[in-house]
């Protein structure tokens, strides 16, 4: 397994409130992106002390959760359990209250992919030459483009396209969406804040990680377009290839 990763600010906020985290927990895989909001210093609270949780949970409990259905509850307590965290912290001091912050929580075993997410960072699953957006945006446009109120173009640029539904630490409750899919050898796994996607569409994306075979080029030139493309916001992405593919390139 391959796993490269960045988080840049791009080229319009002076600060970076994403967070995330790569790491192992026996044979297991682990990965968390965050996107935090409230402004300077409280949306990078959010996104750390969201992300430091389910380090700490997946730490302590994955090895317990030896079963698809105890990995999955597994999950879902670890994001309500941080969001619990994030919303006390905000009450701790004036200057962080209605601080959150989107997360993703991926990790991998034994060829399955299990995902729990809280907001509108997304999960893209490359399969062949077929890539498949896995997590559904928790946003207005989302719940709109549903009910058939607006299509997904434009969706892209609607002036409420950034509101959320649902975040991590701003109410004391929240329900995450938790899922497994299967993935294969030479799969690729992407996860990302909005930062990327609002930037770089979806085609776009997908014609980068089936034409690019290596990893850090596809990161490189992913960010590359994102900032040509004025980036507004932060950008993080996580990407993991489940077995180095042989083949060459798509011309």
């Amino acid at each position: 397994m391959k796993v490269v990763s960045v988080s840049d600010k791009g080229l319009v906020r002076t600060n970076n409130e994403d967070c995330l985290s790569v790491f192992s927990v026996g044979k297991d895989e682990c990965f968390v992106i965050a996107d935090g909001m409230g402004g300077h210093a409280a949306g990078e609270l959010a996104s750390r002390t969201a992300v430091e949780y389910v380090e700490q949970s997946l730490n302590d409990y994955l090895f317990e959760a030896d079963d698809d259905q105890k990995l999955l509850k597994l999950l879902t307590f670890t994001l309500e359990k941080a969001n619990v965290k994030v919303y006390l912290a905000s009450l701790g001091s004036f200057r962080y209250r209605g601080m959150g912050t989107t997360l993703l929580v991926a990790v991998i075993r034994d060829k399955k992919l299990y995902i729990s997410h809280i907001g509108d960072c997304r999960a893209y699953h490359l399969h062949g030459q077929r890539m498949k957006r896995l997590t559904t945006d928790h946003t207005l446009v989302q719940r709109m483009i549903e009910k058939g109120m607006i299509t997904e173009e434009e969706a892209k640029t609607h002036p409420k396209r950034h509101v959320l539904l649902r975040s991590l630490g701003v109410n004391e409750y929240v329900k995450p969406d938790t899922f497994s899919v299967e993935i294969g050898n030479g799969d690729v796994i992407l996860l990302c804040s909005d930062g990327l996607y609002g930037c770089v569409e979806d085609k776009t994306i997908r014609a980068v990680l089936r034409k690019h075979k290596d990893l850090n080029y596809c990161m490189q030139l992913l960010r590359d377009l994102a900032n040509a493309a004025g980036a507004p916001d932060n950008i993080s992405m996580i990407l993991v290839e489940t077995e180095i593919r042989k083949n060459k390139e798509k011309q």
